[in-house]
C-alpha cells in the first residue's frame, strides 16, 4: 500500500483521474465500495476486514474533491497502521467535524488518521507558509499557483486553506463535486445502483 500511495498521489490533479482510485486499492488488496448514506447518518468512511483482507467503504456525503481525498487517506491510514486488526470495524463519522475543531476528543488513532489524511497532498508546513506570505489579502490567483506549484487540484488547496482560515466560503468553485467518476469503477450501493452481494 505505501507503494499504492504514490500511485494514487499521480491521481490528485484532475478529477477524472480518480476512476482509477478503485483499481489502485485492488491492486494493493484492498477492496473498495462507495455506499449513498443515509439521510441522516454522518458516517464518511468506514475500515474493516472480510476474509482477513482489508475493506475501505465511503458515503461521499461530503461529494468535495477535498473532502473525497481527505476520507480515503484517512480510511488508507488505519488499514497502514492495521487498526481494527481485531475484527472491528473503524466507522468515522462527522471528519470535517473534526478537522474544523481542534477540541473534540479524538483516540490516537484518529489523530495519526488524520495527520497522515491532511498531509497526504500537501504539508501543513507548506500551507503555513503560504498563508504567511499571503495573510493579509489571498487572491484566487495566489491558490491557482500555488495548486499548480505542487501539481494538486485547487480545490483541494481551497479546502485545506478554508480549514485553517475560517473562511468556508473562499473559492468554493473550485471544490469540485467527484461522485461522477467515481461511480464509472467503483463497487456503488446507492444513486440508483445496487451493489453486489459479495465483494
Amino acid at each position: 500500500m505505501r507503494d499504492g500511495l504514490k500511485r494514487l498521489h499521480q491521481l490528485i490533479m484532475d478529477p477524472e483521474e480518480l476512476r482509477h482510485v478503485p483499481t489502485v486499492l485492488m491492486q494493493c488488496g484492498i477492496r473498495f465500495v462507495l455506499v449513498e448514506s443515509l439521510p441522516s447518518s454522518k458516517v464518511d468512511g468506514v475500515t474493516t476486514l472480510i476474509d482477513g483482507l482489508p475493506v475501505i467503504g465511503m458515503s461521499l456525503r461530503y461529494d468535495r474533491i477535498d473532502n473525497f481525498w481527505f476520507v480515503l487517506i484517512h480510511e488508507i491510514e488505519h488499514v497502514l497502521e492495521r487498526h481494527g486488526e481485531r475484527g472491528e470495524i473503524k466507522i468515522d463519522t462527522e471528519l470535517e467535524g473534526e478537522r474544523a475543531s481542534d477540541s473534540f476528543t479524538i483516540s490516537e488513532e484518529e489523530r495519526v488518521a488524520n495527520r497522515a489524511a491532511a498531509n497526504f497532498c500537501f504539508s501543513d508546513e507548506e500551507l503555513a507558509k503560504f498563508i504567511a506570505r499571503t495573510q493579509f489579502y489571498t487572491s484566487e490567483k495566489d491558490i491557482l499557483g500555488f495548486a499548480r506549484r505542487l501539481e494538486v487540484h485547487p480545490g483541494i488547496v481551497v479546502g485545506r486553506f478554508q480549514y485553517r482560515t475560517g473562511k468556508y466560503d473562499f473559492l468554493r468553485k473550485y471544490q469540485v463535486k467527484i461522485r461522477q467518476y467515481m461511480t464509472q469503477s467503483a463497487n456503488v450501493d446507492g444513486w440508483g445502483q445496487i451493489a453486489q452481494v459479495s465483494l
